[in-house]
């Protein structure tokens, strides 16, 4: 490697040129270096825990090892560290034999059997056997790796979740930071609610606490007998989600500095293979996690001197500051370490005036803020914070003042590198105009008549598709570029603004690559004292997609007109044809010895234009006929159906047919000569007034309501399908006698159902309200149909009530 120029000396080359060359080359050189030597301290940090886990030894006694075997092998140092990381058999070998070598580390022995958990202490748990289990050394060679490349404690947390979840069932992973009056400070965790991790952030220096007593003591708890540890510790944790857990001290040269904590929703004991891989992993986070918590009190100089350095250059607000901690643990402020020549406190300090100095001597009101915790944030995970635009308080000089900021915090090591920009009350006003001439999509216009100059706002070139480069139009050209049908009004009213002053307020249509545009030109004009116009101020808007939306408006309205009309026109023919059809009685009916009340309401009030018919006529040998209907559907098309089975029904039973055989040809019918869509409903019964027998048939219709003696209860109905359903259907009769003072009630469904309930609450609700028919009296179907018909009707609904008075003979 040489630090010589990299471009030949030629006599014609500047020397300035030459001497960047040799600058350049000498950076590039000691880059090299300073890259070929990162990666090596890499693989001997990472080496070194290896063998530092499987041995329990210090950093140096492991250095020491690499080096006593590099040195035996005859290999170089990286060589021996990249074997030993190495997966094979070699690199198995050689951490074999560090684990088992005779030149183990003393105090290892002496730390392992410390660690022996102690029947007198109240553990319950000891075991000798297993600090002879020997560590996974693959799991521990994936540790080991994964832990130099973190930087935090969180980030080591979620790498140790990662890694011991299937070796050991953890689940959660806990890391404690001891502090100097014997607490413990939460520093990194993973798979742990939030809730607990408010909770448990501090931890008092109380007796009773595993992680504590782990570092007092400089050995691990093992808690894995669910329900016995509640009885003698201070659980971290609700003891129903994590039954088992663990607590091992981190140990340094310096003594133990940490907790770490293993908490596992199993129930199940650690095993001796688990415990010796979670010691040797206490092992591998020591010297991370030291580096991790050591807080300097100030920055490295050179460090300190080379960001302020970079920070005299910046041309915005930045300083980088260093977090300073209470006796507890307690983030209680941040020391400005070092400050661009722009930032400046309430004071009026500037750029280096304000290192050393506390932030909240600063900024006295900025722990209140939510700024604060995501300062706390940054640091703690290292993920980068920016927060919306905030209002900062604060009093200068007696006045108060706002001043919005934007804030960036960036960890950089263990300081924070924080920048914001202010933004002043003109830019605020700048943007919400720029806001709201985009929003409301239109744009403001000045023209300056005596010097002949024009200024628009940039959305009046948007809204006029004009290319800024072009400049404004004048007055006097607007009307060139408008539709030839508005320029003629347009060029008018221009011609009034600019002789007489009159504003102008117009609409307009311009043509541009995306169409048609509707906008909307609102100008006044200032004048002197003898009225002459001198500048014209106005706006223009493009008002296309609400013109739009009125021309939408317009046309389906005509067209809800157009339909409306041939609907009406429909419903007024329907209406007719039912009336003439399907005439309703004004007073009860007396046939056969009976008397029939009829009711009929239609969905929609004075329109009958339904499917739902009856029919009570006497035939020709003195036996009466009723059937009630319900064709599916309405309009023209439900009437006409309607009107041929109930001319076809009565026709059959004239003419001699049976009932089951009208239904069946009512069915035919049905099938050739309508849509196959087309169905009905049907009931058909005839009364012989001598033996005062019924004689009834339905095709898929609710059973008739018998009201008897002060009770009721629904005819059981005979076989049938409804019409129009299949093709070869089969339907059968029964037989029913009538008794004085008897009521029989047929009805369509629209009587009973609701969409809030099924048809067999809506059969019991007729069964309830149908006591009023056992009165005597005219009109008695009145009262029954307010009371099932409540609100609105979403069908037709046709009652039938067939009544044997008392005095029958």
């Amino acid at each position: 490697m040489t630090s010589d120029s990299a471009l030949p000396e030629r006599p014609s080359a500047e020397p300035s040129v030459v001497a960047l060359a040799k600058t350049v080359a000498v950076q590039r050189a000691e880059l090299d270096r300073l890259r070929t030597a990162t990666t090596a301290a890499a693989v001997l940090e990472r080496a070194k825990g290896a063998v530092m886990a499987l041995t329990g030894r210090s950093a140096e006694a492991a250095h020491e090892e690499l080096l006593r075997r590099a040195e035996a092998a005859g290999r170089t140092l990286a060589e021996e560290c990249r074997l030993t990381l190495d997966g094979t058999a070699g690199g198995a070998s050689v951490l074999a034999g560090a684990a088992s070598g005779a030149c183990a580390d003393p105090a290892a022995s002496d730390a392992d059997a410390g660690s022996l958990p102690s029947p007198a202490e109240g553990t319950g748990l000891a075991d000798a056997a297993e600090g002879a289990a020997p560590a996974d050394p693959a799991v521990l060679a994936r540790i080991a790796e994964s832990l130099a490349g973190v930087s935090g404690p969180q980030e080591m947390a979620r790498s140790l979740r990662a890694h011991l979840a299937e070796a050991v069932a953890a689940d959660g992973v806990l890391l404690y930071a001891g502090l100097p009056a014997g607490g413990l400070r939460l520093a990194g965790y993973a798979g742990v609610a939030d809730t607990v991790v408010a909770q448990w952030r501090h931890v008092p220096p109380l007796s009773g606490i595993a992680a504590l007593e782990a570092i007092r003591r400089r050995r691990p708890y093992w808690l894995d007998v669910p329900g016995e540890e509640k009885k003698s510790w201070s659980l971290i944790g609700a003891p129903e989600h994590w039954p088992t857990r663990a607590w091992l001290p981190v140990l340094t040269e310096g003594g133990a500095t940490a907790s770490l904590g293993i908490l596992r929703t199993t129930q199940a004991a650690f095993t001796p293979a688990a415990k010796a891989l979670l010691r040797a992993t206490a092992r591998l986070c020591a010297e991370r996690l030291r580096d991790f918590l050591t807080v300097p009190d100030h920055t490295d100089e050179r460090l300190r001197d080379t960001v302020q350095s970079v920070f005299d250059a910046l041309p915005g607000s930045a300083v980088l500051l260093l977090p300073v901690y209470s006796a507890s643990g307690e983030l209680e402020d941040f020391r400005i370490e070092a400050a661009a020549p722009r930032a400046v406190d309430i004071a009026g300090r500037r750029g280096r005036a304000l290192v050393g100095l506390r932030v909240l001597a600063c900024y006295p009101t900025l722990a209140s803020e939510p700024l604060w915790e995501g300062y706390r944030r940054a640091l703690d995970t290292g993920e980068p914070y920016e927060g919306e635009p905030f209002v900062y308080h604060e009093v200068v000089a007696g006045v108060p003042q706002n001043s919005a900021y934007s804030v960036r915090a960036v960890r950089f090591g263990k300081a924070l590198v924080v920048t914001w920009i202010r933004h002043d009350a003109s830019d605020r006003e700048e943007q919400r105009l720029a806001e709201l001439q985009r929003l409301g999509n239109l744009g403001w216009a000045d023209w300056d008549l005596v010097g002949g100059r024009a200024v628009w706002s940039p959305q009046v070139y948007a809204i006029l598709a004009r290319d800024p480069a072009r400049g404004p139009l004048s007055l006097t050209e607007l009307p060139e570029h408008i539709a030839p049908d508005d320029a003629s009004t347009v060029r008018r009213a221009v011609d009034e603004l600019l002789s007489k002053g009159r504003p102008l307020d117009i609409p307009f249509r311009v043509g541009t690559l995306r169409g048609t545009r509707h906008l909307r030109l609102v100008a006044e004009p200032v004048t002197d004292a003898d009225g002459v116009p001198l500048e014209v101020h106005g706006f223009l808007q493009d008002h296309t997609a609400q013109r739009s939306a009125e021309l939408a408006l317009v046309e389906s309205e005509r067209a809800m007109l157009t339909q409306h009309g041939a609907l009406l026109a429909e419903r007024t023919l329907a209406d007719r044809l039912q009336h003439t059809l399907l005439p309703l009685p004004r007073q009860s009916l007396a046939l056969a010895g009976l008397r029939v009340d009829v009711a009929y309401r239609p969905a929609q009030s004075g329109i009958h234009v339904g499917g739902d018919w009856f029919s009570a006529i006497e035939l020709p040998d003195g036996s009466a006929l009723f059937v009630v209907g319900d064709v599916a559907g309405h309009g023209i098309d439900a009437v006409a159906t309607m009107a041929q089975l109930r001319f076809t029904a009565k026709g059959m039973i004239i003419t001699g047919s049976t009932l089951t055989g009208a239904l069946v040809r009512l069915n035919a019918l049905l099938l050739h000569t309508h849509d196959s869509n087309t169905t009905a409903t049907l009931v058909l019964a005839r009364y012989e007034p001598g033996p005062r027998r019924l004689t009834w048939a339905q095709a898929g219709h609710l059973p008739p309501l018998l009201l008897r003696g002060g009770g009721s209860r629904y005819l059981d109905r005979p076989k049938g399908v409804l019409l129009g359903a299949r093709h070869d259907p089969s339907y059968t009769e029964a037989e029913f006698h009538l008794e004085p003072g008897d009521h029989l009630l047929f009805y369509t469904d629209g009587l009973v159902e609701r969409p809030t309930e099924g048809l067999d609450e809506g059969l019991d609700r007729l069964a309830r309200a149908a006591s009023s028919l056992r009165a005597e009296g005219p009109g008695p179907l009145r009262p029954l149909l307010d009371t099932m018909l409540e609100g609105e009707l979403r069908d037709d609904v046709c009652v039938l009530d067939v009544h044997l008075p008392v005095d029958a003979g």
